[in-house]
């Protein structure tokens, strides 16, 4: 076994084993659709997550969890790496993670991954109000829908107040509902 020190060797500077070194840590990765808008628009269509503190199975878990609470057939993988991302990197909370991961795939007998779609959302409404639910739950909101990736794939363009509102730049530009009657959308006064 070889070991890679972290230290210059002292005498009392440990050495860690390359093993050591990487417990803990994991990559998830995935790859976008091909003709995916999000693959139009990615420099690539393969992505990677390195994970700091979660195990790639872990992160593959709260990825899972992510998308029984929101899915969304529209959004890739890619998307919800981010709130692994962002759930990695709470430190302060890496032992509730961990626990209420452990207790996914028990509930699982197994792996909360391979678990059938209906089965996870059964084991996720029956840990929900636990504050490990709610610490992944709160994550989701903001990790999933302040993004870049995601308004692009639901079609948010953006904050239009730095472009002059959006009485003008597409306030009116529903196309999913029945154009409403003539008198129902005066035209502005620009006056």
């Amino acid at each position: 076994m070889r070991t890679i020190p972290i230290a210059p060797q002292r005498p009392s500077a440990p050495a860690l084993s390359r093993r050591e070194f990487l417990g803990g840590t994991g990559v998830l990765f995935g790859s976008l659709a091909t003709g995916s808008l999000l693959a139009a628009l990615a420099p690539s269509t393969a992505w990677a997550l390195e994970l700091h503190a979660l195990t790639q199975p872990e992160g593959a878990a709260l990825l899972a969890m992510g998308r029984t609470l929101y899915p969304h057939d529209k959004l890739p993988d890619a998307v919800y790496a981010l709130l692994v991302k962002d759930l990695d990197a709470k430190a302060d909370s890496l032992a509730t993670l961990r626990e209420g991961v452990a207790a996914l795939d028990k509930a699982a007998d197994g792996s909360f991954v391979e678990a059938s779609p209906a089965r996870r959302l059964e084991i996720v409404k029956a840990i929900e109000g636990n504050p490990f639910f709610s610490l992944v739950r709160g994550q989701c909101v903001t990790s999933l829908y302040d993004n870049e990736m995601a308004f692009a794939v639901f079609g948010y363009e953006g904050a239009s107040f730095d472009k002059g509102g959006y009485l003008l730049r597409g306030f009116q530009d529903l196309t999913w509902l029945p154009a409403p009657p003539e008198s129902a959308s005066p035209a502005p006064d620009l006056g």
